[in-house]
């Protein structure tokens, strides 16, 4: 028997508004189109509205099952019964400006040229992907948002939304992110890249896509997980020696993300993340924080070297009306897009009246419970 909670089926809706959107850069977008889906109803106050923010290669589909079968990539997350249930939430998920997955990116025709924009697409910031979905709220006639969730560059524009809409939006639920990209997340972002664009000038787009891929892998997970799913285990092949299983595992990635995304979002994207800095042009760092006015609840993840605890923690501790819980996993970074239980447990309460810090315990997983799990994460 079908399970009854994976019946919700969001389908992708593209809104477009012909006048030009002008980027912090000064640039301009003409047309702008965002795709979107949405699940649930919106209540008769058109207040039960949630915002979820998807990560670098994300898209729209955040739950149920499109028309080829796919399930969305918190589809554990939202749905009837769910920790963000469609039965009391009206649920928005927006692909960022900038992707390859229905929104105004490299691929899309500029009005002004005929043409695709390619590598002219202009320079974004996180904040311009939130203006364009502060657009797409106010066409779907939305006039306060319960809360804001997103983890990874999702999160970045969760900040965002608080600090940008502080009169629209109620809570925010920030999650393995960061109030300003570090060095170290700017460095693997450049690499990725560099791969892209030696991959370009060899004639080999796609090798380059997919070395970028494999660099970030490493990035996504810990070294926990990778020495008890594949310690120094080889792969055979028909003929002869497959390489070492870890080897298998990035390609497998690399190849996947050639199959789905584009070098050219990718490296406009990246860019944007090394661009956020939600102090810039604000004020010191510290007092731009403790200017958010929404409840937060900031999760970090024991084992994420991308985005290391310390700095959601860090996190929380400026923004004043701030709890902070961790998800204690072995799966590093991806860990959002996994422990999806935990997260649940965490989210659930907070979202929901009542909720108090430290209610949900987030214990650590079983060795044996990690060693075996097989999920493919694709959406980071």
């Amino acid at each position: 028997m079908s399970d009854p909670l994976q019946r919700v089926v969001g389908a992708l809706r593209l809104t477009q508004s012909d006048e030009p959107f002008v980027l912090e850069s000064g640039a301009t977008l003409a047309p702008l189109v965002t795709a979107y889906e949405t699940y649930g109803r919106l209540n008769a106050s058109r207040s039960n509205a949630i915002v979820v923010c998807h990560a670098l290669t994300g898209s729209a589909h955040a739950a149920g099952y499109d028309k080829q079968g796919r399930g969305g990539w918190w589809d554990g997350l939202i749905g009837p019964g769910r920790a963000i249930d469609t039965e009391r939430w009206f649920v928005i998920c927006p692909n960022v400006i900038g992707s390859c997955y229905g929104s105004t990116g490299p691929a899309s025709m500029s009005a002004a040229t005929g043409r695709a924009y390619d590598a002219s697409f202009p320079v974004l910031t996180i904040r311009d992907i939130v203006r364009a979905q502060r657009l797409l709220i106010g066409r779907l006639g939305i006039e306060h948002i319960h809360a804001v969730i997103g983890g990874s560059m999702g999160g970045m524009q969760t900040i965002e939304w608080g600090l940008m809409y502080p009169e629209l939006v109620g809570r925010i639920v920030p999650i393995a992110t960061s109030a300003a990209h570090s060095p170290w997340c700017i460095g693997f972002n450049a690499i990725a890249r560099e791969a892209i664009a030696l991959g370009a000038a060899a004639g080999n787009a796609e090798a380059g896509l997919r070395l970028a891929r494999k660099v970030a892998m490493m990035s996504y997970r810990s070294d926990v997980e990778f020495a008890a799913r594949f310690g120094r285990d080889r792969q055979q092949l028909q003929y002869g020696d497959g390489g070492f299983a870890v080897e298998g595992y990035l390609e497998h990635h690399g190849r996947s993300l050639t199959a789905r995304f584009s070098a050219g979002s990718l490296a406009v994207l990246t860019r944007a993340m090394d661009l956020h800095d939600v102090a810039r042009g604000r004020g010191e760092l510290v007092e731009v924080l403790a200017s958010i006015r929404q409840q937060a609840l900031v999760i970090g993840i024991t084992s994420d070297v991308l985005y290391p605890e310390h700095e959601q923690r860090a996190l929380a501790g400026a923004i004043p009306n701030a709890d902070y819980e961790a998800i204690d996993s072995p799966y590093g970074h991806d860990a959002f897009l996994i422990e999806i239980d935990r997260l649940a447990a965490l989210v659930r309460p907070f979202i929901e009246d009542g909720y108090a810090a430290g209610n949900c315990a987030s214990g650590p997983a079983s060795t044996q419970s990690f060693i075996h799990q097989r999920e493919e994460v694709e959406t980071v």
